[in-house]
């Protein structure tokens, strides 16, 4: 399978909790995803969705990116990443643009200087804006504008959300991918691009919330009208429930992660059964047995108690009636047998799984039609629309600008007199021959 050219392949970077997963590939001429390489590893520098050891992230990173290099038959140097965390935060904040005339029509260019007013803003020490989303405009006091561009008028108003992280994890992220010899090409807030890869256009108009249970964080991104509205980090994931399961069966964790796996249910109600399952004991010790519903309970436990995170955040958001599409649950907690009935029980809003694979091409590898991969498809979607707006291809050319200049050959340095020394040699030596 090859891609037109090689400028359009793009290869996103998932540097998740517990695992690093990196995809590669291209839009093809239908619109749909074409996959060339997949690479996943197990990660085990990064805690709650933060770099916590930097040695191994960056052998998950090049082992992962080695391994989608391996299945597409080609070298990739830069990636798109995804940056994530209990750090992330968001605000609102209005800005105002008094334009210099009247009879000209509103452009991009208005809406860029709008935006960029709002990477000024005074921040907490140590945090960084990642993303400005504008909500809707008022120009002239005429309200609820989604798009401006075209309008006449003096006084341009703009709601937006911002998202802002800590400057240390991003660097940390960045730091990784470089020491992998990679080179970031764009951060993408997870929650974001997980959204790109499963929700539809029609689900993010009506009103959705999706909650990406990962397995260090719980991520939540609300839409209405199209818009994000409210985007917040939960820390607890799936690890809290494999902890929980250790704790209270008093097992191995890689035990207590194999019944989660294979055995688990988020609904105690739904076990009717009631199996007992046989785990070998330690050495020379007996094995345990422990019964499927008292498994379901321990697990029911913790996901009500994400879930009541989840809640808040919708009634914090100020959106909890206006979420006609539900909410859509993705990531490796999605894999939970019943849990999408339990959230619907729990939390009164319809819910589905979301999978990441109404973007991709046909004849799609069966395991990306796992909702663990939608934030890795997200990001390659967010990474080609990046590339074809050519936004990136402008980042990347300023980074690059430094590295030219070192290349061209310079002109030596040194003490003034050993430069004119040096000069004046150069002089006699090119014309001998000039007369005085």
């Amino acid at each position: 399978m090859e891609a037109r050219n090689n400028s359009e392949i793009v290869v996103a970077l998932d540097i998740g909790t517990t695992k690093v997963c990196a995809i590669a590939g291209y839009r093809n001429e239908h619109g749909k995803l074409e996959i060339l390489g997949i690479g996943k590893v197990a990660s085990e520098g990064v805690l709650r969705g933060v770099v916590s050891n930097i040695e191994k992230t960056v052998k998950a990173i090049s082992e992962a990116v080695q391994a989608a290099e391996r299945m597409a038959q080609r070298e990739f140097k830069i990636v798109h990443v995804g940056i994530a965390g209990q750090h992330i935060k968001s605000l609102q904040h209005r800005g105002i643009l008094t334009r210099d005339n009247d009879h000209t029509e509103i452009s991009q260019r208005d809406i860029d200087r709008l935006v960029n007013d709002m990477h000024k803003l005074v921040l907490p020490p140590g945090d960084k804006i990642l993303h400005v989303i504008p909500q809707e405009y008022t120009v002239d006091n005429e309200q609820g504008i989604l798009d401006p561009i075209g309008m006449s008028g003096i006084r341009m108003e703009a709601n937006f959300h911002i998202i802002t992280g800590q400057i240390t994890a991003s660097n940390n992220i960045h730091r990784c991918v470089e020491r992998a010899r990679l080179r970031v090409a764009a951060m993408t807030l997870e929650p974001i691009a997980s959204a790109v890869s499963v929700l539809s256009e029609e689900e993010k108009e009506a009103g959705v919330a999706l909650v990406d249970m990962g397995g260090g964080t719980t991520d939540i991104t609300l839409f209405q009208d199209g818009i994000i509205r409210h985007t917040a980090v939960i820390p607890f994931g799936g690890n809290v429930i494999t902890k929980d399961i250790k704790d209270g069966c008093t097992v191995m964790t890689q035990q207590a992660e194999k019944l989660k796996v294979r055995f688990g249910s988020a609904l105690a109600e739904e076990v009717y059964d009631n199996r007992i399952i046989t785990i070998p004991g330690l050495k020379g010790r007996q094995p345990k047995e422990i019964s499927e519903k008292n498994l379901a309970r321990i697990i029911q436990a913790r996901v009500e108690e994400i879930l009541d995170y989840v809640v808040w955040e919708i009634r914090r958001s100020g959106f909890e009636r206006k979420l006609i599409g539900g909410i859509v649950l993705t990531g490796g907690g999605a894999l939970l047998n019943h849990i999408d009935k339990l959230t619907a029980f729990h939390t009164g809003y319809s819910t589905r799984i979301g999978t990441p694979t109404e973007h991709l091409a046909h004849g799609y590898s069966e395991q990306l039609s796992s909702p663990i991969y939608a934030t890795a498809i997200g990001l390659l979607m967010k990474g080609i629309q990046d590339v074809e707006s050519g936004r990136v291809r402008q980042i990347l050319e300023k980074e690059k600008e430094p590295v030219l200049e070192e290349l061209e050959e310079k002109e030596p340095t040194g003490p003034w007199y050993e430069q004119l020394f040096r000069k004046t040699k150069e002089w006699f030596e090119a014309e001998p021959d000039r007369e005085f």
